[in-house]
């Protein structure tokens, strides 16, 4: 019996105790849903629901009153072995054997499906989760960002959530010109200028373009500018675009500023802010009134000059989405943009949105590596900055992934790139992978020796051992622990998941013995541990893929 199941049971129980006139409750008040958790102390049973709790107060009676009348009623539903109340209310609740078993079968039915819900049906997300400019090799920062906005984006897919993954390139202003100035001086062979861009990368880039394009030389300087920068750019890009899908980070939209302009979608979005009464003209300059929904400062659109800001282009660019049919959207954005929450939030209901709803801004802390206890400071490509494919480099796509992931994004993280790269138990990747691994070699070992555990059948009545039911138990978390990590936008929810699972089928598989020794028959109990192995398998291999990292069925 899933979490699921039992919370429909609490909610009929319920329903029949009014029913018959054993609690009265007004029809307003009955629930919807049985508030269904661990107890902490698992001696007090499987599950427990608080549901009493909820309904003293429109039933008129002391929790503890409400859960005695539940309780009876419960005991009685086939599969609860027995059902208790604890402090001022909590009803705990045990499960016989074959009602828990039952999950394991459930699972492996259920496949990659397991865990997958509709909490979030119906909603279109937008997460853009990597904003940078296209002058560079995607830094450290990206990095955490790639990995755990492509996790936030997946468990809202699990969810039910139409999701969008968007990439937003910074690819107009004085940062593409300088960019451009910088690869026309190194393909000249003239020093970078000093607020140029520098490190080894630009020195390819000029050797790559002036042997594709040596015309570009003889150009006047302003046309040469423009050439190098455009070149440079689509090269750069380029570059971006192959290591995110190295580090399996795919985006469904690539979102350019200069697209914007030049669409009208900055002009359309100053319409649609100004018809919501929002926009004002101050000094010869418009300003959008952001000020009236907690920003610390009025911002400027359109300066004295004429020329649109930047921040003309962030309007625009929610106005679009808006426009584009996204009810929620997702911004992830580095430890240095905290003053764009209420900004962000403010152009939401300047333009006539609701703030709480329509956008979410998720700041992300520093991340830095050390490497033999030394704090490693700089890319050879970059020169200033740690690169993405620096961190792949020395640890390889899995642990870079599942550990930028199994962290919670608004803390400063270290990388211990010594840890990451051990095969042993103290890392945690190799950790919930080796239980992936351990699990397919014991059903490897299973269809060598001849037994056809699917064809057998399940017996969950034999699975009694209490390493069996902790097992069961963290399995049939799975779906809670994904919804809830979708709803809070915490894919590290799902990584710490995994940890506990791991270590639930360690201590089972080292005090339950799965396969039988030499002449012994196959017993109902090796079947039924063996539906118990790939039920775990199954969901390892389910919340490996939400964080994006590949379940190894060898070690």
């Amino acid at each position: 019996m899933t979490p699921e199941e039992l919370s429909d049971v609490v909610v009929a129980t319920v329903a029949n105790a009014v029913a018959a006139g054993t609690l009265n409750l007004p029809s307003e008040s009955l629930p919807s849903e049985g508030r269904i958790e661990r107890p902490k102390n698992r001696d007090h049973g499987d599950w427990a629901t608080s549901i009493a709790m909820t309904l003293a107060k429109p039933a008129g009676m002391p929790p503890r009153s409400v859960a005695e009348v539940i309780a009876p009623r419960l005991a009685e539903y086939p599969g609860i072995a027995s059902v208790d109340i604890a402090g001022p209310g909590f009803i705990n609740i045990r499960l016989d054997a074959a009602a828990a078993g039952v999950l394991a079968a459930d699972i492996v039915s259920a496949g990659d499906d397991y865990g997958r819900g509709d909490t979030l049906a119906g909603q279109r997300v937008n997460v853009e989760f990597i904003s940078a400019n296209p002058t560079g090799p995607l830094h450290l920062g990206h990095t955490r960002w790639a990995a755990v906005g492509d996790a936030i984006a997946r468990v809202l897919e699990a969810a039910g959530a139409e999701t969008t993954r968007e990439f937003y390139v910074n690819d107009r202003g004085v940062q593409m010109d300088k960019f451009g100035a910088s690869i026309m001086a190194a393909a000249h062979g003239r020093p970078v200028p000093e607020d140029g861009y520098h490190g080894a990368y630009i020195l390819d880039l000029a050797a790559d373009i002036r042997a594709a394009h040596p015309e570009f030389l003889e150009l006047p300087d302003d046309e040469q500018l423009v050439a190098f920068r455009e070149a440079g750019y689509l090269s750069q890009l380029q570059q971006q675009k192959n290591v995110l899908d190295l580090f399996r980070t795919h985006f469904d939209v690539w979102a350019s500023e200069r697209a914007l302009h030049e669409s009208g979608a900055v002009e359309r979005g100053l319409d649609t802010l100004r018809g919501e009464g929002h926009v004002f003209d101050l000094d010869g300059a418009v300003w959008l009134r952001t000020t009236d929904f907690d920003d610390d400062k009025d911002r400027v659109l359109v300066k004295a000059d004429g020329d649109y800001t930047y921040f003309a282009s962030d309007t625009a660019y929610y106005v679009d989405k808006r426009a584009r049919g996204f009810d929620i959207n997702i911004y992830l954005l580095g430890a240095d943009h905290h003053g764009y929450v209420n900004r962000l939030r403010a152009v939401s209901a300047c333009a006539g949105d609701d703030r709480d709803l329509n956008v979410e801004v998720l700041i992300g802390q520093m991340v830095k590596m050390v490497k033999n206890g030394e704090e490693v400071r700089l890319s050879k490509r970059a020169g200033t900055l740690l690169l993405l494919e620096d961190l792949v480099d020395e640890v390889g796509v899995d642990a870079a992934r599942y550990t930028l992931i199994r962290y919670p994004v608004d803390s400063p993280l270290t990388l211990d790139l010594d840890l990451m790269i051990k095969r042993t138990n103290d890392n945690p990747v190799f950790y919930v992978q080796y239980a992936h691994a351990r699990i397919s070699s014991v059903l490897r070992s299973a269809d060598e020796l001849g037994i056809d555990w699917r064809a057998a059948g399940l017996d969950p009545s034999v699975l009694t051992d209490e390493r069996e039911s902790a097992l069961l138990g963290a399995l049939a978390g799975f779906p809670g622990v994904l919804a809830t990590a979708a709803e809070l936008r915490e894919p590290h929810r799902v990584a710490r998941y995994l940890e506990d699972l791991a270590t639930a089928y360690h201590r089972f598989y080292d005090n339950c013995r799965v396969l039988p020794r030499g002449d012994e028959p196959v017993e109902s109990l090796h079947i039924a541990r063996l539906w118990l192995c790939a039920a775990t398998r199954q969901v390892i291999a389910n919340g490996l893929a939400l964080c994006g990292v590949e379940a190894p069925v060898r070690m």
